[in-house]
């Protein structure tokens, strides 16, 4: 019997500004464990999202990346057992799918004796995903660029401070990312185009010389949050609470609905802040969690 574990960081992709561009892992994991055993495939989920995975069936997202990844490298064990622990919550903005599929391949490679290349796994992740910024900071850990050029992934990890931490500000609200892409138009005027490059340059400069003061202004959007907002009560309130209560900069995190401050001090207030806010004057309940920035990716375990 071979056993394979592999853990995997929840990201926030966007940034504001690095709309399908940027993306950064966090310090809040799930695991996969494969273990090729008994007859058939055996699914046990714990934690986050438990009793939707299971409704899944065979379409749960590490089962099918699982399944992919055994059968393109030429391994079919007769028994198979999966086993995820969720404590990413599921359609919140954090990265939940791409750290499914992500964790799927790795151990499906591992248990196939297989060792596949950073670029490798990026590419058997990206049909899942569609797009790449939350796959490479999940795989890869800290701040990533990254995009699609000839059909394939090109990525940079990016120097982030270290004394540069984030707040999470979790909904119990749900928004799938089909419909957050809905609400999106098809053209922006090139004004919010040019804008948003502007605000780009800056957030890569504050973070790569560790000038926090240019966040603010550098995590400004106008392609996708404001379209957003609609679907997300309170939302542009919130994240103005944050940056009032001291937030170098705050955001919606991926396609939603966590908001997310980048903070170096202060956390648990500026959290408690715009939680208590969010709950009080628009009915949205939420939990707080202070997150690092992971800086590893993901990992083995075993």
């Amino acid at each position: 019997m071979r056993r394979v574990r592999v853990r995997v960081p929840a990201s926030t992709a966007n940034l504001g500004s690095g709309f399908d561009t940027l993306g950064m892992a966090l310090t809040l994991y799930n695991e996969v464990e494969l273990t090729d055993e008994g007859e058939g495939i055996q699914l046990l989920i714990e934690g986050e999202g438990k009793a939707a995975l299971e409704k899944a069936g065979p379409q749960n997202l590490v089962l099918r990346a699982v399944k992919d990844t055994l059968r393109d490298l030429g391994a079919h064990p007769v028994g198979l057992r999966v086993r995820q622990i969720n404590r990413i919550p599921l359609r919140r903005g954090l990265g939940s799918s791409a750290a499914a599929c992500l964790g799927g391949i790795a151990a499906a490679a591992r248990l196939a004796g297989v060792e596949l290349s950073t670029d490798e796994i990026l590419a058997r992740a990206l049909p899942f995903e569609g797009h790449p910024d939350n796959i490479t900071p999940a795989l890869i850990g800290g701040l990533t660029a990254s995009a699609i050029v000839s059909g394939r992934v090109v990525s940079a990890r990016l120097r982030v401070p270290k004394r540069l931490t984030a707040v999470v500000v979790i909904p119990t609200l749900e928004i799938a990312t089909k419909r957050a892409r809905e609400v999106l138009p098809q053209q922006v005027p090139h004004q919010d185009a040019v804008f948003n490059l502007n605000r780009l340059a800056l957030l890569l400069a504050g973070v790569t010389t560790d000038r926090l003061e240019l966040l603010a202004a550098g995590t400004e959007d106008r392609l996708h949050q404001r379209y957003r907002a609609a679907l997300l009560p309170g939302m542009e309130a919130i994240l103005e609470e944050g940056r009032r209560a001291g937030a170098h900069a705050t955001f919606l995190s991926g396609a939603g609905s966590s908001l997310l401050a980048l903070v170096s001090e202060d956390g648990e207030e500026i959290g408690r802040r715009m939680g208590e806010r969010w709950h009080r004057e628009f009915g949205i309940e939420n939990s707080v969690r202070l997150l690092e920035i992971d800086r590893h990716g993901l990992v083995y375990l075993d």
